[in-house]
């Protein structure tokens, strides 16, 4: 006679069963992602209380014992989609959410390994100081470049493989750059938006175009009805459809997004580090600003990689409706010089006080000058 299994045992060797489904998963993402590709993803709130009630002894004030543990846990290949090189990580320590990076920072030097985790910031409390270290052999970690985009990183007895992500065949449409206007590389954002980072030198001002020709990752929806103006659904990310050309215009990014720092605060902390050709960025930025003249590298750093020149055009706005004067500017100027200083938050709102085109402020790291390295960014 077969024996019958009683249901409340049942149950827990289903929750076994999900929770082995659910580790393999992470231990192999990529036969996961192969076997299940058709559909998406399922995330379910039992596994988020099982994190949120867990308990672990991981030491969060030692950053190699926390940089161990999230190395052990990654497979021995991984996807660096960001194009600064951030590989982005978050966990929950006894029911406090934390979140980090990996990241390798290329150079004209040689290459650096940078690991960065902080308590995740909320709206309740948004400031927490991030643990923040450059590891190489000093303290046994090894990062060995094996190919333009693939390195190596080993410690103790694990070695992981980042690849990162190669766009160097991205470029805009042939015609989808205005007069005077340059292309210095293509941006893979950590929201997951592509775009073209252009500079007008006959303007002197930056912007961030969506390169429509990757696959959207996103619905977008009008801000009115008629209005050239559109949001992203899931980033909050506002675009102007360009009344001269074929494109999108990054117009605005929520200000709560740049305040906690999230994934989108908008592209200016993933510039296109891997495909800068010679001084092209280092001559724009000291186009608009002379003044770095011999105090900045060719990627935008300071000589001492302490902070890096930020370039934000974008408005930060708090309702969509912080929007619509970037539409009445371009309307308004559409047959003139200066239309495309609307899209630059601080010439647009320094020519609409009358006063002479501003340069980018020299602040924080979100603000338009000047921006902090930390790996603490996300």
């Amino acid at each position: 006679m077969q024996r019958q299994v009683p249901q409340e045992k049942r149950q827990r060797l289903v929750r076994l069963l999900i929770r082995f489904m659910l580790a393999a998963a992470i231990l192999f993402p990529a036969a996961a992602a192969a076997q299940t590709s058709p559909l998406p993803k399922l995330w379910t709130h039992e596994s988020y209380i099982d994190d949120v009630t867990g308990t672990d002894k991981l030491d969060v004030d030692d950053p190699l014992k926390v940089f161990a543990f999230v190395l052990n846990s990654l497979p021995s290949g991984v996807h660096v989609y960001p194009t600064e090189n951030y590989y982005y990580f978050r966990f929950l320590h006894n029911g406090t959410p934390y979140s980090g990076n990996i990241r390798i920072e290329v150079s004209d030097r040689e290459p650096a390994l940078h690991f960065a985790y902080y308590k995740t910031e909320t709206p309740w409390h948004p400031e927490e100081n991030a643990k923040e270290v450059t590891l190489g052999k000093e303290q046994g970690v090894l990062l060995e470049k094996k190919d333009r985009f693939l390195y190596r990183v080993a410690y103790q007895d694990k070695s992981v493989l980042f690849a990162l992500n190669d766009l160097s065949k991205a470029r805009p449409p042939a015609d989808g750059l205005a007069p005077g206007e340059h292309f210095i590389g293509p941006i893979f954002d950590d929201s997951g938006v592509r775009f073209f980072l252009v500079f007008n030198s006959r303007l002197k001002l930056f912007l961030y175009v969506l390169d429509e020709t990757a696959k959207p990752t996103e619905e977008l929806l009008p801000l009115k009805p008629g209005s050239r103006i559109s949001l992203g659904r899931r980033t909050g990310f506002a675009y102007f459809q360009d009344l001269k050309l074929d494109r999108k215009i990054l117009i605005g990014v929520l200000e709560d997004n740049l305040l906690l720092n999230t994934y989108f605060d908008g592209p200016f902390d993933q510039l296109p580090d891997n495909f800068i050709e010679g001084d092209t960025l280092r001559e724009a930025i000291l186009a608009v600003s002379p003044q770095l003249a011999g105090r900045i590298d060719r990627y935008g750093r300071a000589l001492d990689r302490n902070i890096r020149y930020s370039i934000k055009p974008y408005l930060a706005y708090v309702e969509p409706k912080d929007l619509e004067p970037v539409e009445a500017c371009a309307n308004k100027r559409r047959n003139g010089d200066g239309y495309y200083e609307c899209f630059d938050a601080d010439k647009r709102g320094q020519a609409n006080a009358g006063q002479a085109p501003a340069k980018q402020k020299a602040a924080g790291k979100k603000s338009a000058g000047p921006r902090s390295k930390k790996n603490s960014r996300k």
